[in-house]
C-alpha cells in the first residue's frame, strides 16, 4: 500500500471507535421497541383512514413502508423514539390549536409565537445559532457544561424544526386541498430540511462516538443554512406557502428529495470533520500549512454572501461576511488549543468515512429515483440536463473517494482535503446549477 495515500497516526483523545456488534439484531429487544412499533402501526392506520382521499396508492405504500423502516431505526437508536414522539406531540398540539382555521395562526398566542410553522422554524434557527456558540465555548473553554447545552439545544432545534415542517404540511392543506403538499418543494423548505438532516445525523454520530467536540465544526454548516433562511425568508418572502408547479406534482417528490438531502447533509458532515482532521494535523505546523484548510473553509463560508447578494453586498450579507472572517480567523489563531480538545485522528477519519458512505448510498438511491421520476414526467430516464449532469459529477466524486479508500487505502490528509473540497462540488450541484444554469430543473431557481 502506497505511503502516498496512507497517513498513519496515533490514537489519542477521549473519543474512541465504536465497538462493532455482530448481526443486524445484536441488540436485545426491549418492551418499548414493541410498544413503539405498535404505535407506528396505529398512527399509519389512522392516517390511512383519515387522509386516504388525499393519497394515491403510491403514497399509501410509502406511508406503510415507513413503519418497519422507522421501527427498526428506533430499535437501533433509542433516541429516535423520543424524537418522533416529541415531534408528533407538538405537531398534534398545534393542529388542535388551529382547529381547521388557518387564521388562528395570527389570533392565538401559542401559534403566533411558538408553533405555527413559521414561528417553529424561527425558533429552530435561533436554537441552532445558540447551540453552535455553546459548542465552541465548550470546545475552546474545555467546558463540558457548555458542550452539553449545545447538544440539548441542537436536540431542541431538531424537535421544533421537524414539528414546524409537519405543521407547514398541514397548513398547506388549510389553504386548499389543491395547494397541500409535503414541504420539500422550494429552496426555503429544502434548506430547513438540510439543516435538520445534518443536525440529526451529527447527533447520531455524537452518541455513537461519545464526543461533543465535533459539534462546533458541523454546526457551522447548519448555521450557514440558517443564515440563508433568515435572508431568503425576509428578502424574498419565501416562507409563504405556494402551490406546486406542475413538474413537482408527483408522489416521487416525497422520496426523491429526502433521499437527496440525506446525501447532502452527510457529505457536509464529512467535509467539516475533514476540516477538523486537517486542523489537528497542522495544529503545530507553520501557519502557512494551517492556513490552507482554513482558507478552504473561508471560501465555503464567504461564497454565500457573494452568491446571494442582491444589487451589491447588502448590510445583512456584509455582517455575515464580517462574522465569517472573525470565525475563520479565530479558528486559525486558536488551532492548537482546539486541536488538543478534538478526538483522535482515527476517530475523525472513521466519522468522515462513515458519513460519506451513508451519503453516497442515499445519493445513489436519490439519483435512481430521480431517473425514474424523469422517465414518468419527461419520457426519458436521462437527458443530460445541468442538474442531472452535476448530480452525476457529485456521485462520481464520492464514488472515486470511496474506491480509493477501500481499494487503495486512502487515508489522512489527502482524503480530508478531498472531502472538504467535495463540499464545493456538492454545493454547486445543490444551488449553483439552479442559479447559473438553465434546464428542466429551472423551477428551483432563486
Amino acid at each position: 500500500m502506497s505511503s502516498t495515500w496512507v497517513n498513519q497516526t496515533p490514537t489519542g483523545g477521549k473519543a474512541s471507535l465504536p465497538t462493532k456488534k455482530a448481526g443486524w439484531f445484536s441488540k436485545r429487544f426491549h418492551w418499548s421497541d414493541f410498544a413503539f412499533a405498535a404505535l407506528l402501526l396505529a398512527a399509519a392506520g389512522y392516517a390511512s383512514q383519515q387522509y386516504h382521499s388525499f393519497m394515491d396508492i403510491y403514497e399509501i405504500s410509502i406511508l406503510w413502508s415507513c413503519v418497519p423502516v422507522t421501527a427498526y431505526m428506533a430499535y437501533r437508536w433509542g433516541s429516535l423514539k423520543w424524537l418522533i414522539l416529541s415531534v408528533a406531540g407538538l405537531s398534534l398540539l398545534s393542529i388542535a390549536f388551529y382547529g381547521g382555521d388557518l387564521a388562528a395562526a395570527e389570533q392565538r398566542f401559542f401559534l403566533k409565537y411558538l408553533l405555527s410553522s413559521q414561528s417553529a422554524i424561527l425558533w429552530m434557527g435561533v436554537m441552532f445559532v445558540v447551540a453552535t456558540v455553546s459548542y465552541w465555548i465548550g470546545l475552546v473553554g474545555r467546558s463540558p457544561t457548555a458542550s452539553f447545552v449545545g447538544t440539548a439545544l441542537t436536540w431542541g432545534a431538531v424537535v421544533i424544526g421537524f414539528a414546524g415542517m409537519f405543521i407547514r404540511w398541514y397548513e398547506s392543506y388549510l389553504i386548499g386541498p389543491d395547494v397541500g403538499h409535503i414541504p420539500v418543494s422550494n429552496l426555503y423548505e429544502v434548506f430547513v430540511l438540510f439543516s435538520l438532516i445534518t443536525a440529526i445525523y451529527y447527533l447520531f454520530y455524537e452518541q455513537v462516538y461519545k464526543t461533543r467536540q465535533l459539534g462546533a465544526f458541523v454546526m457551522l454548516v447548519v448555521v450557514a443554512a440558517v443564515g440563508f433562511l433568515a435572508w431568503y425568508g425576509v428578502e424574498r418572502q419565501a416562507y409563504a406557502i405556494q402551490p406546486l408547479v406542475p413538474a413537482l406534482q408527483s408522489w416521487w417528490m416525497k422520496i426523491h428529495v429526502p433521499a437527496n438531502f440525506i446525501g447532502y447533509g452527510t457529505f457536509s458532515i464529512a467535509a467539516m470533520v475533514a476540516f477538523a482532521y486537517l486542523l489537528k494535523v497542522y495544529a503545530h505546523a507553520p501557519s502557512i500549512k494551517a492556513l490552507i484548510p482554513t482558507g478552504i473553509l473561508g471560501v465555503l463560508m464567504f461564497l454565500e454572501p457573494l452568491v446571494f447578494r442582491s444589487g451589491g453586498v447588502s448590510i445583512y450579507w456584509a455582517l455575515y461576511l464580517g462574522i465569517g472572517c472573525v470565525v475563520v480567523g479565530a479558528i486559525l489563531l486558536a488551532r492548537k488549543r482546539i486541536a488538543d480538545a478534538l478526538p483522535s485522528l482515527e476517530v475523525l477519519d472513521d466519522v468522515m468515512y462513515k458519513s460519506i458512505a451513508v451519503g453516497f448510498a442515499f445519493f445513489t438511491v436519490a439519483t435512481i429515483l430521480g431517473a425514474l421520476w424523469a422517465a414518468e414526467a419527461w419520457g426519458a430516464y436521462w437527458q443530460w440536463d445541468p442538474k442531472e449532469t452535476w448530480a452525476l459529477v457529485v456521485w462520481l466524486n464520492y464514488a472515486a473517494w470511496l474506491h480509493m479508500r477501500l481499494v487503495k487505502g486512502l487515508r489522512g490528509v489527502v482524503a480530508s482535503y478531498w472531502a472538504l473540497v467535495g463540499l464545493l462540488v456538492t454545493g454547486f450541484a445543490f444551488l449553483g446549477v439552479n442559479m447559473f444554469l438553465s434546464g428542466l430543473h429551472s423551477y428551483g431557481e432563486l
